[in-house]
């Protein structure tokens, strides 16, 4: 299985929307991915024309999509079926952003486990270039839900 399919095995997300290409490590607490930003996106045609630039949301969706990774394989771990929810984001705070990040760049981004209360999963967030320049951080909070009306997998 190829380092995307593993990916796509864990998330419900999809291209054009799926923003970690692999997975580079896993811990009790935390786990590690890999985005390469590839110049044919469609979103850099208008962000920003002649002078492309990764769009923040975009960045902190790949946060959002690696915890998302740790949630499912967590999940896995406990015996839970593969496709039995999906991850909602509950709450974003204190996000920043300290460098651009361009069509053809790598980022490495790490997310870690804080506490769960309730069924919600608090988590640090953080994206940095492949040599280690901080990107972005981000606290958020997830809940691991099969939402009313979900279709399954296909």
């Amino acid at each position: 299985m190829s380092a995307l399919d593993t990916v796509k095995s864990l998330i419900p997300h999809r291209p054009p929307f799926l923003f970690v290409d692999e997975i580079v490590s896993e811990s009790a607490d935390g786990l590690v991915a890999k985005r390469t930003w590839r110049a044919d996106e469609s979103f850099y045609e208008g962000h920003y024309p002649g002078a492309p630039i990764t769009p923040g949301v975009l960045l902190c969706e790949a946060v959002f999509q690696t915890g998302a990774l740790f949630m499912a394989r967590q999940a896995q771990t406990a015996g839970a079926a593969p496709g039995s929810g999906v991850p909602l984001l509950s709450k974003i705070n204190d996000v920043r952003f300290r460098t651009p990040i361009y069509p053809g760049d790598t980022v490495v981004i790490e997310v870690k486990k804080k506490e769960v209360v309730a069924g919600f999963t608090m988590m640090s967030g953080n994206v940095k270039r492949a040599d280690g320049t901080r990107v972005l951080n981000v606290d958020f909070t997830v809940a691991w839900k099969t939402p009313e009306g979900q279709q399954a997998q296909q």
